[in-house]
């Protein structure tokens, strides 16, 4: 932290320089406006101006060239010009070079204060406090899981509207099995980042569990907020295919579990899904071979989907996106289906098998495909006039990797 202020005080620096410049440069404009004064003669050329434009004048007028109506006009005209010209202006007093010099002291005094504050308000101070406490239960050789919670507590004491610390807090709450507070952390969180659906979906999850697995009125009223906002959100489902499992449900399971499968990142609870798929399905009475199994699922295709900027006022965050894989022939029907909104782009899925729309049609089954992005305003799933795509060929079909993606930009227009 004493780097950080140290740094905090460098930038401020040249802003304080700023401020002093102006008396440095003092003495020197107030000796300029002194002198402008004292050898200002614009009055006295203005009256020297006149006297040859009134003799001009009068010369005209004895040579007959203007009568002497005329005369008295142009006269008058020239007496109101130079009185014009010379009217005194009272000036001020120039105030001495000095003037004016605990100001400046004031307003620097004002600039840092006001710096600070607004650092402490809207900069990650805290933040690296949360750092500095982690590395130094680290670097302590008796550092352990039970003095980080320790350290953390006291923060959240000093730092309680830091999101930071409460969704720290959470799972290292639920690591050590203590669900009451891993939930007050979590509702706290809640009510600093607003009701969204991933903390949705973890709160729901551990009230589920702490009820023993079962769905409550208080986790069905979270599981269905949850897929308000977000139909395809894995944790949710993945919680729903273990409740369908534990009730014998195991096609239900299955179909929860694969849909999760198609939107989870990590790869450690993917793995762990895909073996309660296999362990459903023998349940079911179903032996595939699970080599080939375990081949197929981790096949297909990880795309991200992106709308080109100049076609986003084309379509509202409700409109429909269908993600599609087809085989290069175009002869079977699609390879794998993710359907999305407009308002979860940019977004990356996982095209596998787990989202095929037919076991004969999966896309394990080719080795390239043609990736198939249409926005579509009224949701229907056959391309309507003024949808907007875009497209993707020959993508190799094989195993997943988390580090690569194809890219597919959403900047046609369907005729």
């Amino acid at each position: 932290m004493t780097l950080l202020w140290i740094a905090i005080a460098v930038l401020l620096l040249p802003a304080l320089w700023l401020l002093v410049s102006p008396l440095r440069n003092a003495r020197d404009l107030h000796d300029q406006l002194h002198d402008f004064e004292v050898n200002d003669t614009s009055a006295e050329q203005n009256v020297a101006i006149f006297r040859r434009r009134l003799a001009s004048l009068e010369a005209a007028r004895e040579r007959g060239d203007i009568d002497t109506e005329r005369f008295e006009e142009d006269r008058l005209e020239l007496e109101r010009s130079l009185l014009e010209d010379t009217e005194v202006t009272v000036r001020r007093p120039l105030k001495s070079a000095s003037s004016g010099r605990l100001v400046v002291p004031v307003v620097m005094v004002a600039v840092v204060v006001i710096s600070v504050l607004w650092y402490q308000q809207e900069g990650a101070e805290g933040d690296l406090t949360l750092l500095a406490v982690q590395e130094e239960v680290q670097n302590d050789p008796e550092g352990s899981l039970a003095m980080y919670i320790e350290r953390m507590e006291e923060q959240a004491a000093r730092q309680p509207n830091n999101p930071n610390v409460w969704s720290t807090l959470f799972p290292l709450y639920r690591e050590i099995g203590q669900p009451d507070q891993a939930v007050n952390a979590l509702e706290r969180l809640i009510e600093i980042e607003g009701r969204i659906a991933p903390l949705l979906a973890q709160l729901a999850q551990i009230r589920f569990f702490v009820a023993g697995r079962e769905l409550t009125d208080e986790v069905q009223a979270l599981v269905d907020e949850t897929l308000e906002q977000d139909p395809r959100q894995p944790t949710v489902l993945g919680m729903l295919g273990i409740h369908a499992f534990d009730n014998g449900d195991y096609e239900q399971a299955i179909d929860r579990w694969r849909r999760a499968v198609a939107n989870i990142e990590d790869p450690n609870t993917a793995a762990s899904l895909r073996e309660g798929i296999r362990v459903a399905q023998e349940r079911m009475g179903v032996a595939p071979e699970e080599a080939a199994v375990e081949a197929a699922e981790s096949t297909g295709i990880r795309v991200t989907v992106s709308l080109d900027e100049e076609l986003a006022e084309r379509v509202s965050d409700d409109d429909t996106v269908f993600i599609t894989a087809r085989d290069l022939d175009g002869e079977l029907p699609p390879l794998a289906v993710v359907q999305a909104l407009v308002s979860e782009l940019p977004m990356t899925v996982v095209l596998d098998n787990s989202v095929a729309m037919s076991p004969q049609a999966q896309i394990s089954q080719v080795r390239e495909a043609r990736l198939m992005v249409r926005v579509s305003p009224s949701g229907q799933a056959t391309p309507q006039p003024g949808d907007l795509f875009g497209d993707l060929e020959g993508v190799s079909v094989g195993p997943i990797d988390e580090d690569e993606a194809a890219e597919v930009v959403i900047n046609r227009v369907f005729e």
